[in-house]
């Protein structure tokens, strides 16, 4: 019985992996925009919107990690290549990209053909590239999307082993101050359980503050005001003109907000040294 359990969970578990990677396989090959990274229920209109304020926040912060005209910077789950676009913003000596799926590497290749794109799945190791080769290793809206907790800390090892001592881990979660919850496809954990993996990973953040206030799901806030404001995004994106509208209007609300407050109700941004 002991024999049979312990074969059948690396089973299980491999399966759930061709699950996830299938499902972000179909997404990317269907939705290569903003919409298909993003919040897919409101539509692209609003996502684009959602995607500019996160702009501004991600420009702000990631120019305070030291990042110079040698610097070597790797994103982990590139995408549509958005984040890949905001680094080179800083003029680093080189931006590479990664991706789970296939599609979104072929894209990637084709719109980015100067950059090094590579496939990459993090849960399993360091792929194609060196330990300690990084100064900066990014990993946006990725995490809270691996479900395994012994997969996840996985990941936090390998990019720990790819930066140098010293080297800055840009990052997004969604750091719940209550218990976690878990769907297929997400696992919203609490920050202090982050803490301790990426401490077991020989990071340690140095600050986190808000990427997004109200345009994305109220995932650490009272339960009935995740339902009420996810209730109101839903019915006033219903169409893009109609998600056009909301994401205009709320967008300048998000700027002021993710400047004010040390804390938000959806994702954070966070940057962890590598000990």
């Amino acid at each position: 019985m002991t024999d049979q359990h312990e074969t059948a969970k690396p089973a299980a578990e491999e399966r759930a992996l061709d699950d996830h990677s299938e499902f972000w396989e179909n997404r990317l090959d269907e939705d290569w925009t903003e919409s298909g990274v993003g919040y897919k229920a409101l539509g692209l209109s609003f996502n684009s919107w959602m995607y500019k304020a996160r702009e501004e926040v991600f420009l702000r912060e990631a120019g305070r990690t030291g990042v110079r005209r040698s610097s070597r910077i790797l994103d982990v789950g590139s995408g549509t290549g958005l984040y890949l676009r905001w680094w080179d913003r800083l003029r680093p000596a080189e931006v590479v990209g990664s991706d789970l799926t296939a599609s979104a590497v072929r894209n990637l290749r084709g719109h980015f053909p100067d950059s090094r794109i590579e496939q990459l799945d993090i849960t399993s190791g360091t792929g194609p590239f060196e330990p300690g080769s990084f100064d900066v290793v990014s990993c946006m809206d990725v995490l809270f999307h691996i479900t395994d907790d012994d997969k996840y800390r996985a990941a936090l090892q390998n990019i720990s082993r790819l930066l140098r001592p010293g080297g800055r881990f840009v990052f997004t979660e969604n750091f719940l101050h209550r218990a976690q919850d878990r769907t297929a496809h997400q696992t919203n954990r609490s920050l202090e359980w982050i803490s301790e993996a990426l401490g077991d990973a020989e990071l340690s953040i140095e600050h986190r503050i808000p990427h997004l206030v109200l345009m994305n799901a109220q995932v650490d806030a009272p339960w009935l005001w995740r339902k009420l404001w996810g209730g109101i995004l839903r019915a006033a994106t219903l169409t893009e003109v109609t998600g056009n509208v909301t994401g205009a209007a709320l967008y300048p609300v998000e700027r002021a907000l993710a400047r004010r407050l040390r804390e938000s109700p959806t994702t954070e941004m966070a940057v962890a040294v590598r000990n």
